[in-house]
């Protein structure tokens, strides 16, 4: 491309990154500043060259989503359908009133443009916005080229290369948002108007609301999360506490103390067990049968995804998955880390791992580690292991630029830049390596094992705190050697239930079954919470309320598993298939909803036949 200046339209998503990108590309140079329509979005005005071309860059930005999808007015108000009727009513998209003044803002800056450059988050969602914001521009100027910038961090050398590196923005990632957004809608509204008149009456809501109207909200994401949590708990109130008996032996010597296991593990026969540990009291010298030494190794972590952080966070730091992310992305828009809503947990070969380690080597914490990791001597390196997951748009969450902290910057913003930092020096480092020993002993026929470990070498542990490796050293015993134990004891115990999930569980159970993405996991908990479905108590754990609960039973009990997570698992493995362009945005708008739409009946005759 050469020739006459061009003028070019960019547009990022949040007006934080269209500040980032116009200091970046302007070097701070004769970079001006003007007011567009909305107070909230400014232009930047600069001169920059694109693969030789002369461009004269104006630079706005959204604010998340610029269009709303909903129905046609005769069918937005409660009572104006059948419910049933929503699986088919006209929708359309829009910009809504709060958002008018960033049309205005496009439409005019587009008319005086030859190009329009997309600079939305580089995610599915951000595709989908960035088709919106071709929508509008091309509607005010249809002779537009349209050209994507993909970044993965507000940095120079990213932010460089994806202006010089321009691509077609993908319509196969808008595509999955808009059939997303479609079955979301036809389905959320449809169910929320029929239990919120329905079924609100049918059970006894014990939760404080306010004074507000209660809208019994159903959302396709939102009730198998609310699925898990339940089921969770019916699991603990259906738990029946059961007594055991094991036997339990340890042996002092001079070299030290070992405590050994009983193969069985326990017993609920009490009556079996004192047998046993009577014959174990009648012939208690133990006969050494086993010495294993063997070296053991701790693997360090995978590289970091979104699903780990937001999982770390709240085990490390308590901080919920929805203020994880918000911290994550101001760390992003300060340029400290990368992307921080990615699937991906393996580092391309092409990523220049060592020059992100270089960066580190000043921290007054662990820049001493990072040194070690660089220098050849040490053999500290190992390339990270990947965990197999690529979403082929961003890296793993690294550290982008250096900080020993920033003045503005709160306890959280600290330590989750310290576990990004953390977790990248060790990911790719050496894994622990320990000695363990295991010493089995027969006592009248009875198995009994100990085990001891040392570690030999700490590697990724020295720079990784949040993880430990313990164990402890037991005394060194020879095959066929025979003692006394020191203590020979049966002792009860009782069965307990499982806990409560946590954040953490809650965020791998929705992984694990397909609910929601990386960028919606932290949002669907939320309304759990926001909507009353469920409370979550200071040790991150959580409790169905009543309402909750109630919601759960009223579907079970018709029959339907609607808060199990098989059919929204489907509808994501779909929604995953458009993206790639396997199938349809058309055919699996059709197969969901009619599949839903025939559950939505059948749930109604249930109600009409009782």
């Amino acid at each position: 491309m050469s020739g006459r200046g061009v003028t070019v339209l960019n547009v990022a998503e949040k007006p934080s990154v269209a500040k980032s990108v116009s200091n970046i590309l302007s070097r701070n140079q004769n970079l001006r500043v003007r007011d567009g329509r909305s107070r909230y979005n400014r232009i930047f005005e600069f001169d920059y060259t694109i693969r030789g071309q002369p461009c004269h860059m104006l630079f706005t930005s959204v604010i998340g989503h610029l269009m709303e999808l909903e129905f046609d007015d005769r069918y937005r108000k409660w009572y104006s359908c059948d419910p049933a009727d929503l699986f088919q009513a006209p929708v359309h998209k829009s910009v809504p009133e709060d958002k008018k003044d960033i049309k205005r803002t496009l439409e005019e800056e587009a008319r005086r443009c030859q190009w329009l450059v997309l600079w939305l988050d580089c995610d599915r969602e951000g595709e989908n916005i960035a088709f919106e914001v071709v929508d509008v521009c091309t509607a005010a100027n249809p002779r537009l080229t349209i050209k994507r910038a993909r970044f993965s961090a507000l940095i120079d050398r990213e932010i460089h290369q994806a202006v010089q590196n321009l691509v077609e923005p993908n319509k196969w990632f808008a595509d999955a948002v808009d059939a997303r957004q479609e079955i979301d809608l036809r389905i959320g509204a449809s169910f929320t108007r029929f239990q919120t008149m329905l079924m609100k009456d049918a059970f006894v809501i014990d939760t404080v609301t306010d004074g507000r109207n209660i809208i019994l909200s159903y959302g396709p994401c939102q009730f198998p999360t609310l699925g898990f949590v339940v089921e969770r708990y019916w699991e603990i109130q259906a738990h029946e506490p059961e007594n055991f008996w094991s036997i339990n032996c340890s042996h002092r010597s001079e070299e030290g103390i070992a405590t050994f296991s009983w193969g069985r593990g326990h017993l609920f026969d009490y009556t079996y067990a004192v047998i046993i540990y009577e014959m174990c009291i009648e012939e208690p010298t133990a006969t050494v049968t086993n010495v294993r030494q063997q070296e053991k190794l701790k693997y360090p972590p995978h590289p970091l995804s979104t699903i780990e952080l937001e999982k770390r966070a709240s085990r490390y730091f308590r901080m919920s998955s929805e203020h994880t992310m918000k911290v994550a992305e101001e760390l992003y828009q300060g340029g400290f880390i990368s992307y921080p809503r990615t699937e991906t947990d393996n580092f391309s070969s092409r990523t220049d791992l060592h020059a992100i380690v270089q960066e580190q080597q000043g921290h007054p914490e662990w820049g001493i580690y990072a040194q070690r990791l660089l220098d050849p001597g040490a053999g500290l390196w190992r390339n990270p292991r990947g965990g197999g997951h690529d979403d082929k748009a961003h890296p793993p969450i690294h550290p982008t630029k250096f900080s020993a902290g920033e003045s503005g910057w709160s306890q959280d913003h600290r330590r989750l830049y310290e576990l990004v930092v953390r977790h990248f020096l060790a990911c790719v480092s050496k894994p622990a390596v320990g000695a363990e020993t295991t010493v089995e002993i027969d006592i009248a026929g009875e198995l009994f094992s100990s085990c001891g470990r040392v570690i030999l070498e700490k590697n990724y542990l020295d720079v990784y705190p949040y993880e430990s490796w313990g164990g402890s050293m037991i005394p060194p015993y020879t095959i066929d050697q025979q003692f006394i134990p020191t203590t020979l004891t049966l002792d009860p115990g009782v069965t307990r239930p499982p806990p409560l999930l946590s954040e953490a569980d809650l965020l791998s159970c929705m992984d694990k079954e397909g609910i929601g993405t990386d960028a919606t996991m932290h949002d669907h908990i939320k309304k759990l919470l926001d909507r009353f479905y469920a409370t979550k108590d200071a040790s991150m754990r959580f409790t169905p309320t009543n309402l909750g609960e109630a919601l759960v039973m009223g579907y079970d009990d018709m029959g339907y598993k609607l808060w199990k997570p098989y059919l929204r698992a489907v509808m994501e493995r779909d929604m995953k298939s458009v993206s790639e362009g396997t199938k349809s945005k058309a055919e699996v708008l059709d197969t969901s909803l009619q599949q839903m739409k025939a559950c939505f009946l059948d749930v109604c005759c249930y109600f009409i036949l009782s």
